[in-house]
Parts: C-alpha cells; structure tokens; sequence
C-alpha cells in the first residue's frame, strides 16, 4: 500500500501527506495494519487515515531506536549531533509555510499562529544544537592520591508522548535536549493531531540523522501510550498532558523498569491586576493570556484577579476587547481563533460553561457556539464567582475564564495559590517592589510580569505541585535526559 496521499491546503495547496509509522527512517505500515481517520476540526470532515500503531509496533520502534543507541549513534560525536540538529531546523525552516499549513489544517489553529509554532520550532532546534558539544562534568579534588571526575551520559530510548494542542512545537520541545545529549525517541503523537509531525519525519532523514535514532508512531493513549510508558527497555518517559493522565503514566513507569519519569502538566493559571497597573496594556496581556491558541493552553490565565479599585472598568473594557477576537477559518488571515480541537474537547468545554452557569456564575460574554459547523465556541468570560466552584478550580482548556475582584495582595497570593495547580502565573503593576514579592509568593513554576505567554528555548518551563515533575527548554531540560556518573581513581600507594 502507498503510505502517502495527495491533501491539500488553502496556504500550502497540494503536498504528500506521510500516513505510516515512521520506524528507522522508514515509514511503515503497522504490524496489525490498523488505520484512525484524523478529523478537520473547522469542518468536521475527514481530512485522511493514518496507520495506527499498537503495542507490536511499540516494540519494533523500541528495538529501532536501542539498536541505534548502541551503535551508530552512540559513535557520533557531540558537535556532529548539534551539526545535524542545525540541519533539522534549517530545513524546517525552508518549510515553515507547509509545516504550519498542516498544523493549522489539522489542529484548527490559525495559519498566522501556527507559522508562529514552527518559527519557535526553529529556535529550539538551535538553541539545542548549541548545547550538543557543550555538555561538561567536573573533576574534583579531594586528596593527592585520588583523581575524581564526573559525566553527563545519555540516558537510553526515551518514550515521549506529545499533546495535540501544539504538536510540532511540544515535539521539538522535547527531542531537543534529547538528541542533544545523545539519546534515541520513540515518540507517539496525538491521535488527534498526527499530521505535521508526520511531514516533519522526512526532514529527519533529510538531515541525515541515522535510522532508529527517531522513530514517530501514531496512535492512542490506552495502547501506544500506555505500552512506551510500560515498556522494559525504555528507560525514560516524557508526558505532556493532563495530569489526570500524567498519573497513569507515572504509576505504569513505577510498576515497569522505574524509568525515568518527566511530566509537564494541567494548570489553572492566575492572572492578577493591580490598581496602578496599565489597564489598556494589561487587558491586551490578560486578553492573550486567556485566549491563545482558543484557550487550548495548559499555562493559560483562567482565574483574573482584579484590585478592587479598577475592577467594573477593566471587566467592561476587557469583555469589548474579547469582542474583537475574531472566531472561523483558520486560513482566513484576520482568524484569531479557531475551532476547538475535536468533537469530545468541545462537548468537555461546553458542559463545563453550564455547570458555571448551574454554580451561580455571570456569563458576561460568549457561553455559547460560533456558528453551526465545526467546533469553534465564542470567547466566554464568566463574573460572580468563588473559588470553589468547579469553573475555578478544574482546568477546561478552552476559551472561557472567570474574572474575580481583590482587596490587597496578600488576598491576591492568597487567591493565586488556591489551586492544586502551579504551572505559571501572571502579574501585572507598575510597582517593581510589588511584582517581586508577589512572583516569589506564587507557587509557580513561571511567573509573567506585564505581559503573559511569552516562552522562550533558553528559560525553563514546568510545573510546581499537580502541574508536573522536572523542566521543560532552557539548560534545566538537559539534566532530565542524562545519568550523572562519578569516578573514583586512586592513583597508587597503599590502601590504608
């Protein structure tokens, strides 16, 4: 059977879309030749099947990638694994309007936005290729006799599972500091998203990057998911998703080979004005903040916290500025948001606006479907509520917050850490004094001053409390995919 098929989309037009595993450079069907329909979530209609991967296709990948590991590419040296990395982004980047056509077409994100996704892509490409070479230990020294030094060893095959909200930038995210430091993936994309990875993989190749060193499978959580997590010669995992499931993952990695474990999970995100802050420039941040990528974020600022001084006028400027989102066609070049990403995530983001308004809550805007077809939902800000309705505490991912008025800030830290998430936060004052103490009071594993969203390939991005365990970017991402070894050498003499 031919593994590609002729798509086409409205920014790109026509291409050849990959629909096998992508096992030792090579795509393949599936042992159990299994196929999943990938759905356009602005139209509801198929886009195409792809191969499904099951547990044998699992344990071919595992087999790929352990072969690589302990062969060709661990014969490669450091600075040729950044030399490739750089590659890889460079012919991202020569493919950035396709790349970010099928993720747009796939995910329902707009093309403007998703061409952002890759352009970051890019950059932590080549953030981690400068890395490559630049991995050291120590040497200590403890007495004349003995010479002591560390290294930093790759761990192994590590299992990586990616979410659909953003599927290129979550997998660069995590084979950067992998291939870095010299390990191999067996990646398992979500079966809702599977598309532009898959386009992604012949670039892999492209690069020059040996067969096995990274093996893409598409499928579902309960079986390819759950069968990497598991698996006895996988010796790391990474998840992002929910932490619902982050659990799961964490539980089968324990009952396994208790393999290395690193999570980036849920949040409930708060974002806090004060009296003295910039209210136009605040209500743009807490606008973006929100509704991003249709609020499919899991470090969005759900809960608003409002000083008390400014709050009727920031919520009636803040619902005209919700307004001006303009809702449809993710290849319409005005589109700031659109649709929600499947059938079951919008029926999810629904009954939980209803269970806000069952709560007692105020729909101050939105609530409710855009248009009749596709799964786009109007940007919805709820007023009048306590933080112990579900609306605030329960993470809905999708384009609805709450917005709640504060007498001073020890109220407002207060407020902030009533979750059991702590992914990030946002702060928003004129007053330096301020926004250091209130940053270093949030449980948090990111706090934005002024702003909102902003991440960046060099700083560190994680979770405190059910948002996850390790980091994500920055220097901190390379400790997750690395053993630290130290040796003792005695240099001569007696024992004692």
């Amino acid at each position: 059977m031919s593994l590609t098929v002729d798509l086409k989309t409205p920014a790109s037009g026509a291409y050849k879309q990959p629909i096998g595993l992508f096992i030792n450079n090579e795509w393949v069907e599936g042992v159990d030749k299994k196929k999943f329909e990938t759905i356009n979530p602005a139209t509801e209609e198929v886009i195409t099947s792809v191969c499904e991967a099951t547990e044998k296709d699992v344990d071919l990948a595992v087999k790929a990638a352990r072969a690589a590991f302990e062969g060709e590419w661990r014969q490669t040296t450091p600075a040729v694994r950044g030399q490739l990395l750089n590659k890889l982004a460079d012919l991202t980047e020569k493919n950035i309007e396709l790349l970010a056509a099928v993720e747009a077409l796939d995910n329902g994100k707009s093309f403007a936005m998703a061409q952002g996704d890759v352009g970051a892509v890019i950059q932590t490409l080549r953030y981690y290729a400068g890395w490559a070479d630049k991995i050291t230990g120590q040497t200590m020294d403890i007495n004349p006799d003995t010479f002591h030094y560390s290294r930093h060893e790759p761990i192994g095959v590590c299992g990586q599972i990616i979410p659909w909200n953003f599927p290129l930038l979550m997998l660069s995210w995590k084979i950067g500091p992998a291939l870095a430091t010299g390990n191999t993936v067996v990646m398992k994309t979500a079966e809702q998203t599977p598309l532009s990875a898959l386009v992604f993989t012949q670039f892999i190749k492209e690069a020059g990057f040996p067969a096995g060193v990274f093996n893409l499978l598409n499928g579902f959580g309960k079986v390819a998911g759950a069968a990497i997590s598991s698996h006895m010669d996988i010796d790391k995992v990474a998840f992002t998703g929910s932490t619902v499931v982050g659990r799961t993952i964490m539980k089968a990695a324990a009952d396994s080979n208790l393999k290395k474990v690193t999570l980036e999970l849920g949040g409930k995100s708060p974002n806090i004005v004060f009296n003295d802050a910039d209210i136009e420039q605040a209500i743009s941040w807490v606008n973006f903040g929100i509704y991003f990528n249709h609020g499919q974020c899991c470090c969005a600022g759900t809960r608003i916290f409002v000083q008390e001084g400014i709050y009727d006028k920031f919520l009636e400027a803040f619902k005209k500025r919700s307004l001006q989102n303009k809702v449809g066609d993710p290849f319409e070049s005005d589109t700031f948001q659109g649709p929600q990403v499947s059938q079951l995530q919008y029926d999810r983001i629904m009954g939980y606006i209803e269970t806000g308004k069952k709560e007692g809550a105020t729909v101050e805007t939105g609530g409710e479907r855009h248009g009749d077809k596709g799964y786009f939902i109007k940007p919805t800000i709820f007023s009048n509520v306590t933080p112990d309705m579900k609306i605030m505490q329960e993470e809905i991912f999708g384009p609805v917050c709450a917005i709640a008025k504060f007498k001073d800030e020890a109220e407002a830290i207060k407020l902030g850490n009533a979750t059991s998430y702590g992914l990030a936060a946002g702060i928003h004052t004129k007053d330096l004094n301020t926004s250091i103490r209130v940053a270093n009071a949030l449980k948090a594993g990111t706090v934005w001053v002024n702003s909102y969203n902003l991440l960046t390939p060099q700083a560190s991005f994680g979770g405190y409390k059910s948002s996850g365990i390790g980091r994500e970017l920055g220097e901190a991402a390379l400790a997750n995919y690395t053993e630290l070894k130290t040796v003792h050498m005695r240099l001569g003499g007696h024992m004692f």
